[in-house]
């Protein structure tokens, strides 16, 4: 068994085909599966099936995998640490993110970071809430960000607070409200995140002792908000993905405000690799350079309807 092989059967398992596995890895899909075939006869288990939906995880390969990427991960430790006793410095991070926090905050966080570390590479795994804990989890990402509460597990590092707001169509009567009630929000049909995807909305009516009215239940934000656009349904999202997505629907405050906490999550802050160190100390700078030190503080702020 080699590293080699270690690294494809990752990467296979990350990308969920062998044609996307190669495409990232610049091998052959021939190459790729030989090195998958070789490794499950090296071990004695089938790792990975095969069906209409993909390359998936066998038990074995689940329980095998978290091993894989503990050793890889030492692996790239090992490596940072002889490269930085070298004077060099080299690496890799892996991050796990959704789609807000890739759109508006990795942009100039990873320009900064490669204007001051040019020699580390940097590769980012985009999910669900639930994809970004079962990557930390198992070792694929040296760190994610999360919306808190996460697994109780995790070192975590707070960052920001992003306020909840209510989305509705233009022509909605709730344009009158200054605020809208959560009562109100009981008696509208309700387009709800789908659960793993976006769980601070549940949470939420959790804590207000509340049962919406669900119409639909979506994964996609975007598709959340053409549901709205449409006239179908109102919805809650956070601040941040609502930025820049305000054709044909009007935002609104709720009554009390609400907010889902992104913070970074890693096994481990104590070792963590020094790349992985270097790139949340950029996320922190950044942060408090672009959007104020206060937790609290909204990111961005949307020019939302007050009428």
């Amino acid at each position: 068994m080699s590293l080699t092989k270690f690294k494809i059967f990752r990467t296979v398992v990350e990308a969920g085909s062998l044609t996307k596995a190669a495409e990232t890895l610049n091998l052959s899909q021939s190459g790729v599966s030989h090195a998958i075939a070789s490794l499950e006869f090296e071990m004695g288990l089938p790792l990975l099936k095969r069906d209409r939906s993909g390359i998936n995880l066998t038990d074995n390969g689940e329980r095998i995998l978290k091993y894989i990427c503990e050793i890889l991960q030492w692996n790239e430790l090992l490596n940072q640490e002889v490269a930085a006793i070298n004077g060099i410095e080299a690496g890799a991070v892996r991050i796990g993110t959704f789609t807000s926090v890739s759109t508006l905050w990795l942009p100039g966080i990873i320009k900064r970071f490669h204007t001051l570390h040019p020699s580390i590479e940097i590769k980012l795994l985009e999910g669900n809430y639930d994809d970004i804990d079962q990557w930390i989890s198992n070792g694929s990402a040296d760190f994610g960000f999360v919306s808190l509460p996460t697994s109780s597990l995790f070192d975590i590092i707070p960052l920001k607070k992003d306020r909840m707001l209510c989305i509705v169509p233009m022509d909605h009567p709730l344009l009158e409200r200054k605020k809208v009630c959560w009562k109100e929000i009981v008696d509208e049909p309700f387009i709800m995140p789908k659960v793993g995807c976006d769980n601070d909305v549940r949470r939420i009516f959790r804590e207000h002792g509340i049962t919406p009215n669900i119409k639909f239940e979506i994964a996609d934000d975007h598709a959340i908000i053409a549901m709205v656009q449409n006239g179908i349904g109102i919805s809650v999202l956070p601040e941040m993905i609502l930025y820049n997505q305000l054709d044909n629907i009007c935002v609104l405050d709720l009554e009390r405000e609400n907010y889902r906490s992104i913070a970074i999550a890693t096994v481990s802050l104590t070792n963590i690799s020094p790349a992985a160190r270097r790139f949340i100390d950029c996320i922190k700078t950044w942060l408090g350079e672009t959007q104020g030190s206060n937790s609290t503080q909204s990111t961005p702020s949307v020019p939302y309807s007050t009428l």
